[in-house]
């Protein structure tokens, strides 16, 4: 049945009156549960939007969050909402100097800090004018003893009775990009967006699931997240339960046992090895060919990784290979490809459940256009639901339309049934010595098939031949040199026939240690960020390149 949504926080308030009891947030701690009602979300809600209202800021005033995801994130947000104010989430992996850059840009009131793995490597970045106002102590890294905290401001106020109509062309949230080509860009987005692609998107996926269930791990900062856990939950008035820290996770997960799961592709190839370092290729291979055992294996990999019960399963924020996808469906694990981005409030296509095509991100949704620019090969896009703009920066905002048309930045091709497929990034494009451009996502796809890669970028701008840095696996790095080698260059001879000459990989470089949010090689979406990486190998790679091994370990 076709729903009418409204905008996140009044779809709350149905879900705060026509279930008040149900529980809509579960947070672990260690080896409890803080479980909080629909009521009781709202009450905590109410009471510090009341706090916020008692500060006297402007309507629309900038609000910031930064935590890891837990119930208090979401609440805070509720909070915000309620009182009329602009909900603007941080990183919580950002140091001092990152999120002053942020704070300061934003203009933000107040920010909510919460459960956070240093905050001494960022409190020195909030300006003595920002109030902050930290989660309760029971989270780990919360500095609720340095500052007010949520619990002690909740008591002296009573909840807010009104609940608020926002205005739809107000913001409800600016989103801060994760910056993997420069610094952070805040993408304004209104009431009126958030309400248009509820609406718009609900059929794919699927918020008329009864008693949905919710899995929250990624940034809730990120539009993925926020899309398909916070707006998904207020839409359906389902559950959804945390991860408590990395060791849980996998437990956490099976406890959910959630409806809706979204993953990044790094997070999916964890999965795999993780099932492969249990159960040899060749000895999985065996049991699926046999009939009365395969659905026993399939059932008992599925709730292995807490996905027996998952009616939508989501891929996005990187490409996926088409391989690890089509593993994974030998599993009874269709996981389909979504696209979209901060600009366009993350809902561009989606893989259509029942057709699915490898190799694409599906077909874009109801109310999006979709075209590509003639010379380029740029995708272009309309929707109802398209950001107004970027902060504080009209001449980023005019170079990011053309003519109407958000301007993605991907390049790709729409196919003669509607699905459309990326072929790389404008930006990611470089020339060889021999003046030819080179697009190094589809090479890195093609590659990623093989397990003992963990993360892959191709790179070679103004040598002869491109050549490839990779990061090994656990499955890599426990192989005996010789026999990595040997399946490297068996790799190398598969992917490159491919491609044209000038795009054949010369050399494989074996990197030491890996990219991480921590040296700044990814972004906290675990997209690897290409200028950082090849800066930090540019005064190696011309000298590996005169080298005549195939593979060359740093």
């Amino acid at each position: 049945m076709i729903k009418v949504f409204k905008t996140p926080v009044e779809n709350f308030f149905h879900w705060e009156n026509s279930t008040p009891e149900n529980i809509y947030l579960n947070q672990p701690l260690g080896d409890e549960n803080k479980q909080y009602s629909f009521k009781e979300v709202g009450n905590q809600a109410r009471r510090m939007a009341s706090a916020l209202k008692a500060m006297n800021f402007p309507p629309q005033s900038h609000i910031g969050i930064v935590s890891k995801n837990c119930a208090h994130w979401i609440m805070s947000d509720l909070a915000i909402m309620m009182a009329g104010h602009v909900s603007v989430p941080f990183y919580p992996t950002l140091v001092a100097e990152q999120l002053n850059q942020v704070l300061v840009h934003s203009e933000c009131k107040v920010l909510f800090v919460g459960k956070l793995d240093s905050w001494k490597t960022m409190k020195d970045g909030i300006p003595p004018s920002v109030k902050c106002i930290a989660y309760p102590s029971f989270y780990d890294g919360c500095p609720s003893t340095e500052i007010d905290e949520w619990d002690s401001i909740i008591k002296v106020h009573e909840p807010l009775q009104k609940n608020i109509q926002p205005n739809p062309n107000d913001l409800f949230s600016i989103i801060y990009t994760s910056g993997t080509t420069g610094v952070p860009k805040g993408v304004m987005l209104t009431n009126n967006s958030a309400v248009e692609a509820l609406n718009y998107t609900q059929y794919e996926v699927q918020l008329g699931t009864e008693n949905a269930r919710f899995f929250s791990y990624l940034p809730l900062c990120h539009i993925a997240e926020r899309n398909i856990v916070e707006s998904a939950s207020m839409a359906t008035g389902g559950t959804v339960f945390f991860a408590d820290t990395l060791e849980s996770f996998q437990k956490n997960l099976q406890e959910a046992m959630p409806t809706h799961f979204l993953a990044v592709p790094r997070i999916w190839t964890k999965f795999q090895q993780g099932i492969l370092a249990k159960m040899p290729q060749s000895r999985l291979d065996l049991l699926l060919k046999i009939p009365f055992i395969k659905a026993v294996i399939k059932g008992k990999i599925q709730k292995g990784l807490g996905l027996a019960d998952t009616k939508v399963i989501l891929t996005g924020a990187a490409p996926m290979p088409p391989s690890l996808l089509d593993w994974y469906k030998k599993l009874g694990i269709t996981i389909r490809e979504a696209y979209g981005m901060s600009e366009n409030l993350g809902a561009h296509s989606i893989m259509p459940a029942e057709a699915v095509k490898s190799g694409t991100v599906g077909k874009p949704y109801p109310k999006v256009e979709t075209k590509i620019h003639p010379e380029t090969g740029e995708i272009l896009m309309k929707s109802p639901w398209n950001t107004v703009g970027y902060y504080k920066e009209p001449i980023l905002t005019e170079g990011l339309f053309n003519d109407g048309w958000l301007c993605t930045g991907d390049m790709g091709e729409v196919d003669s049934e509607g699905y459309l497929k990326i072929t790389g990034r404008v930006k990611d494009m470089f020339k060889s010595a021999k003046g030819e451009y080179i697009v190094p996502s589809p090479i890195e796809n093609m590659l990623a098939v093989n397990p003992i890669f963990e993360q892959v970028c191709v790179a070679g701008a103004g040598l002869p031949q491109p050549i490839v840095l990779i990061v090994l696996s656990d499955i890599g790095k426990n192989m005996e040199r010789q026999a990595l080698i040997e399946s490297i260059d068996m790799t190398i001879k598969r992917v490159n026939p491919n491609f044209k000459n000038y795009e054949a990989i010369k050399q494989v470089i074996v990197v030491k240690g890996g990219w991480t949010v921590e040296n700044n090689m990814l972004t906290p979406t675990m997209k690897i960020k290409r200028n950082v990486v090849e800066a930090n190998y540019k005064n190696q790679m011309e000298n590996w390149s005169e080298l005549n091994e195939s593979v060359i370990f740093e």
